[in-house]
């Protein structure tokens, strides 16, 4: 019963101390962290507060990556290689 109540405490302030932007990896982690972490030693908060971060840190690298190649994507053929016209 603990367990589901911790559980539920911690969605509740991930979802309410975050906004929609910044909570981009946050929850996934928090529930997987938070899980882990019970079953690591009752360390249920730890886990969770160390998801988040690793969540978020993710996903903000893999935005990064995305962003990386559109922008790639989108430069012409020749400037590309630094081989631009001057």
């Amino acid at each position: 019963m603990k367990a589901l109540i911790l559980a539920a405490t911690v969605a509740a302030v991930a979802l309410l101390s975050a906004s929609s932007a910044e909570a981009k990896g946050c929850i996934k982690g928090a529930i997987v962290g938070g899980v882990a972490g019970h079953y690591a030693g009752h360390h249920g908060v730890l886990g969770a507060a160390a998801g988040c971060l690793v969540g978020r840190h993710r996903a903000n690298e893999q935005e990064r990556q995305q962003d990386q190649q559109q922008t790639q994507g989108q430069q012409p053929q020749g400037q590309a290689n630094g081989q631009g016209k001057l």
